[in-house]
């Protein structure tokens, strides 16, 4: 159980750690940037995309024309001097302002990483800043994991990559922190 009550606990504090990044920091804004002329660029994304949702990357090459050494140099002159954009899109779109599913979602997702992290943290049988420095090490190996090659091969900003390592990295010492006093908590009240 106190594995369990660990983890929630932790995911807990992440959750509202998130909150505060975002809403009162801006963390989760660095990066992004407003565009010059909105309506031409929405305007133009169903004619150019079609009303299939996904991921797009511009300029593309088809992968099925990987092996053909004109498709590949036409596509690298065009990407040399086009834009690059990585889109997210979404068709028939979507209110952004209503949070009702992401929230519970965004909890969920911070409870079951908690409990990944107190499970990891109660078989190691550590001190409390060694299980400090566990969760440490856990999100900087997402953070490498994960981020830098968003920033490497989708070209993220820079900012977007260190803002999120920030929010992480503070967000799961906090979470962390309490959840390593729990564990440690509980394993004296055992052993006495």
């Amino acid at each position: 159980m106190r594995i369990l009550y660990a983890g929630l606990i932790g995911g807990i504090v992440m959750f509202v750690w998130g909150a505060v990044a975002h809403m009162a920091l801006g963390l989760g804004n660095v990066g992004i940037r407003q565009p010059a002329s909105e309506n031409v660029v929405l305007s133009s994304l169903r004619e150019g995309l079609g009303d299939q949702p996904g991921v797009y990357i511009l300029p593309s090459l088809d992968p099925q024309k990987m092996s053909d050494a004109t498709a590949v140099k036409a596509y690298s002159e065009k990407s040399k001097s086009s834009p690059y954009a990585w889109l997210v899109y979404l068709p028939q779109g979507d209110d952004l302002t209503q949070m009702g599913k992401q929230l519970p979602r965004q909890w969920a997702s911070d409870t079951l990483a908690g409990l990944a992290l107190a499970f990891v943290m109660g078989i190691a049988g550590l001190s409390f800043r060694r299980r400090l420095a566990l969760a440490a090490a856990a999100v900087t190996f997402a953070w490498l994991n994960l981020q830098i090659p968003y920033w490497n091969w989708y070209r993220f900003p820079l900012d977007f990559t260190w803002a999120s390592l920030v929010e992480q990295l503070v967000g799961w010492l906090l979470a962390g922190a309490v959840m390593a006093w729990w564990i440690g908590r509980q394993e004296r009240k055992l052993a006495s």
